[in-house]
């Protein structure tokens, strides 16, 4: 079945299988590190339990790897277990709407070998608009071991990413708006623009008018300028904008993806590289 349910969906898993059903919330903002647990707090999907973006899907910052690194795989696969989740259990995550949080958690389940790991539709605001329950209990659930089995073959780090961009063996896409790829608007980073040979895919139009997923066809056209035979390395500021597009390019039939966690937080924190503000 598609990676991306809806709220019906939800709503029926809960009711018939709510054992072997974990429901992650992962709202975040970026101004704000305490927002997310906030609104937790004050309400959530039922059975649903928090994982920060800061706290539980990255690292700690250093001085290379980006603003937000990957987090240590063996704590975090510890995490996912003692929330309840091993091989066998079905995992939905959600954000306050369709942002890049929950892809982020998406990413790191499937990198871990997880095979069923769905993201809500709409995330917390299209359960609201549909009338379904919403609770302030946080649940208690009971520890699994998840054993991973890491598809090392989906990420690839700066020396790599150097060295296909150089030989041009692999395209390289910026997930961010426009007018931070090229350099007109930007508040996070010491510089400005982006990686030398990156194409601009902004990670919003993977959503429709109604800020829904697209459906295959709709992606297969917004990446129509890309080549299926090609290795897609997917980048943004530090790699958490780009999982909606990476989710995007495998559901429009791009199989060879993979996510370059630091981006461009990390290609920056380097002195010697360039920083590109024209249209590749």
């Amino acid at each position: 079945m598609s990676v991306v349910v809806s709220d019906k969906w939800l709503q029926e898993r809960l009711e018939n299988d709510p054992k072997n059903t974990v429901v992650v919330d992962t709202r975040f903002e970026l101004t704000d590190a305490d927002a997310g647990r906030k609104v937790y707090l004050e309400g959530h999907i039922p059975q649903a339990v928090y994982l920060d973006l800061n706290k539980d899907l990255s690292d700690k910052a250093a001085k290379h790897g980006g603003s937000h690194p990957l987090p240590d795989m063996e704590m975090f696969t510890a995490k996912i277990g003692n929330i309840g989740i091993d091989q066998d259990t079905t995992v939905v995550i959600y954000d306050q709407k369709n942002d890049m949080f929950a892809a982020r958690l998406w990413w790191l389940l499937q990198y871990a070998g997880h095979q069923d790991v769905h993201l809500l539709d709409g995330g917390f605001e299209q359960w609201v608009k549909a009338g379904r329950d919403v609770t302030t209990e946080v649940p208690a659930l009971e520890a699994k071991e998840f054993k991973p089995a890491f598809r090392e073959n989906d990420v690839v780090h700066i020396d790599e990413v150097q060295e296909k961009l150089q030989n041009q063996s692999a395209t390289l896409i910026d997930s961010r708006s426009r007018d931070r790829y090229l350099g007109k608007n930007e508040t996070l980073y010491i510089k400005a623009g982006h990686i030398p040979g990156a194409k601009n895919f902004f990670w919003k139009n993977v959503f429709d008018e109604n800020g829904q997923w697209k459906g295959a066809t709709e992606l297969e056209k917004n990446f129509d300028s890309l080549s299926k035979d090609d290795e897609i390395i997917v980048s943004c500021g530090s790699g958490v904008s780009a999982c909606p597009n990476v989710l995007a390019l495998k559901s429009a039939g791009f199989e060879n993806v993979k996510l370059y966690p630091g981006s461009f937080s990390d290609w920056i924190s380097y002195d010697e590289h360039e920083v590109e503000t024209k249209e590749e």
